[in-house]
């Protein structure tokens, strides 16, 4: 894309890379990493550029005193989005597609040798394919018809190219995939250590398709175990610089929706090729530990490896095995189901932050309508696989952080998590403190100590869920960086991704790094924190879609329910009202403070809105009846009001009728939300499981998804 001159000379023309952050009425501002304040850009200098696009800017007039400098937009480097959905307005040789209200993108042009089988009228997706200055409106082609009589399959696919995720994989890279060769030759099993004879066997959701870890075990001569943590090798059919490698880059992330999973890779490699299916050789990377009885490390080998798994266990299936003590090689999944909770009391007794975990997951009808909820909670079988991760993921970044390229440590990607905010710790110690909990926040120890004292203390009690939850929601969020500074909710020093590499780009990046270092060729890739900012940002990208896909299905399956009413807890407040979460099903939806019997003010410190009138309190983690009132597919809104008793209104007087009124919706910047941990756009969030992921304790183990 060619530069454009700006329109207003400056003696002193100062040029910065950022991102953009365009508001609705059209106005944008420029993020630019280490200046104090956002640039401000007039809808007229865009220059072609989109909400959330990486550009370059200059500066046109500086601001005055506190004022904000403003710029004019030159080139657009990097587009967060190229793929738009919206409706086909068609004309004899050409077309246009309309996007979807609020995207913030003209109308596409569409020429006609583009146009497929489009007709006017339909739903489609369209990749914008050109956009300069000798173009006035975007160039699109179409990638897809979307069949709109499948109201779920429009839904969930809108929800994917909102969130910057491409439905289908570039030619390049499809033409690249059928060269690449499925055998496993004889030369390539003798580059590696051959486990095939070894016990092994695979644990997972039972609706999973892509198996990328398993486990092997024997008892040596020597009377320890050997574990071994094999890991598909994705890194040997995906090469860097390659048309796959470049698109998996670019997601970064499987993206995992209520009714289905939009891969990182394409099928052949996600669930055929390095999926470690039962009776096959596969390939591997492994971690390979000798354990004595008492869960202790003596010894471990990295490299890479060939395996033949015995088993496909679920989870299920482990956790009969576990609670009956019989059943397809018990003895085995008892020996390592001992080990695991061993390496657990330790973990935690160490530093780690033990918040329970539960997932909770609709159940679909075969056209994907939501008809039940299942709630699961993480059992033995979920952890016996997760410090075995662990374990894996733990020391594969601390034998990389002792190596050394030109005297330096070696560039690599570290999952990170920091230590609590201040502020947010001191506000919940004190809220806390209010049943009867003491928090000694005079250091980082002394808070994951207190706070395990309060998870075990806690069980079984009023206030567990507000104070799980709200404890939750006061950690950082973790990340991927070359700047190690530990992680702080597992207790760990040093800690990266390798155990995932089929649904996460960082963990290709590690198996590569890793591979370097066994073989003393180490590459710096200068790009790297540049590739783990991404894959942050993707990741982030990947939840807000996974969330809007259940915010879907939540606000699907209470369509039937509406007039009627439920048990809720409270699950969020701000100046405008409150968010309940129904007891059985977790579905949350908003109640108005214009609905309430009383005005309200909004205590952030109690975490509360309080009656003007009467001192009422409604805070995070009540108990709270409510009634549905309406169900929005199109905005993935549930509207709720507060069913009062006269014993509850002080005032004695009867609940007020429901009147509309103006009120922040999703997806609409708010002040004074009391959800630290989430922003306003996220708020109507739910806590549903995802298809086919494998339960694993991160920065926050008891968020939904379980990122590490």
């Amino acid at each position: 894309m060619k530069k454009k001159k700006p329109r207003k000379d400056c003696s002193q023309k100062k040029t910065y890379k950022g991102i953009v952050d365009v508001t609705r009425s059209g106005m944008a501002f420029v993020a630019v990493e280490g200046l104090p304040s956002d640039i401000m850009v007039k809808q007229k200098n865009l220059n072609t550029a989109l909400d959330g696009d990486e550009v370059l800017v200059d500066v046109i007039r500086q601001g005055k005193g506190p004022g904000r400098m403003e710029g004019f937009i030159t080139d657009v480097l990097k587009r967060k989005k190229t793929e738009f959905t919206g409706t086909i307005q068609l004309s004899k040789t050409f077309a246009f597609l309309v996007p979807e209200k609020g995207a913030g993108v003209p109308d596409i042009y569409i020429p006609e040798n583009s146009l497929k089988e489009a007709k006017d009228g339909d739903k489609a997706v369209v990749r914008i394919v050109a956009w300069g200055e000798k173009t006035r409106k975007p160039v699109g082609e179409i990638v897809e018809i979307l069949d709109a009589s499948d109201a779920n399959d429009l839904a969930m696919k809108e929800i994917l190219v909102e969130s910057g995720f491409p439905l289908h994989y570039p030619d390049e890279v499809l033409e690249e995939l059928a060269t690449i060769k499925e055998n496993i030759t004889a030369e390539e099993v003798g580059k590696r250590k051959d486990f095939r004879k070894i016990l092994t066997f695979t644990i997972d959701p039972v609706d999973a398709k892509d198996f990328d870890d398993a486990l092997s075990i024997r008892r040596l001569k020597n009377g320890l175990l050997e574990i071994g943590v094999h890991i598909a090798d994705v890194s040997h059919y995906v090469e860097p610089l390659t048309a796959l490698d470049k698109e998996a880059e670019k997601r970064a992330t499987s993206v995992y929706l209520p009714d289905r999973v939009l891969p990182m890779l394409p099928e052949k490699i996600s669930n055929e090729l390095c999926s470690l299916r039962p009776h096959e050789d596969k390939l591997t990377f492994s971690a390979v530990f000798q354990i004595n009885d008492k869960a202790e490390v003596k010894q471990y080998w990295l490299g890479r490896t060939v395996i033949h798994s015995a088993h496909r266990f679920t989870y299920e299936e482990v956790q009969e095995v576990i609670e009956k003590g019989e059943g397809p090689y018990d003895q085995e999944v008892l020996l390592l189901n001992n080990l695991a909770q061993t390496m657990r009391r330790k973990r935690f007794k160490d530093g780690a932050i033990n918040f329970s975990s539960q997932e909770v997951r609709f159940q679909l009808d075969e056209s994907g309508k939501p008809i039940g909820v299942t709630i699961k909670e993480s059992k033995e079988a979920h952890q016996l696989i997760e410090e075995f991760m662990l374990l894996a993921n733990r020391t594969v970044a601390e034998y990389v952080s002792k190596q050394k390229v030109n005297k330096n440590p070696v560039p690599f990607p570290y999952r990170v998590h920091d230590t609590p905010d201040e502020e947010k710790m001191h506000v919940f110690a004190v809220f806390a403190s209010k049943f009867g909990y003491k928090f000694d926040v005079n250091s980082p120890e002394t808070i994951a100590a207190s706070f395990n004292k309060m998870l075990q203390l806690v069980q079984g009690k009023p206030e567990q869920h507000v104070l799980e939850t709200l404890g939750i929601r006061t950690m950082a969020k973790a990340a991927y960086t070359t700047e190690n500074i530990g992680h702080y909710g597992l207790g760990f020093m040093h800690y990266c991704h390798f155990t995932s590499p089929i649904r996460r780009y960082p963990d290709v990046l590690v198996h590569r790094i890793l591979a370097q270092c066994l073989a003393e060729d180490i590459k710096v890739d200068k790009q790297l924190e540049k590739r783990c900012k991404h894959s942050s940002e993707m990741e982030r990208k990947a939840m807000d879609a996974e969330r809007a896909g259940n915010k879907y299905k939540q606000v699907e399956y209470m369509q039937q329910f509406i007039g009627e009413t439920f048990e809720a807890v409270v699950s969020g407040v701000a100046h405008f009202g409150f968010w309940a979460e129904t007891v059985e099903a977790k579905c949350e939806g908003l109640i108005s403070i214009h609905n309430l019997s009383e005005d309200f003010r909004h205590s952030e410190a109690e975490y509360a809105l309080v009656g003007m009138q009467t001192g009422r309190r409604i805070r995070i983690g009540d108990r709270v009846t409510i009634q549905v009132v309406a169900a929005s597919l199109a905005k993935r809104q549930l509207d709720y009001d507060l069913v009062e008793t006269e014993a509850e209104d002080a005032g004695g007087k009867r609940p007020s009728k429901r009147r509309s009124a103006e009120m922040p919706r999703e997806g609409v910047s708010t002040k004074n939300v009391t959800m630290p941990d989430r922003e306003a756009k996220q708020k109507n969030t739910g806590k549903q499981g995802s298809r086919g992921r494998k339960p694993a304790a991160d920065a926050k183990p008891a968020t939904r998804k379980k990122k590490k």
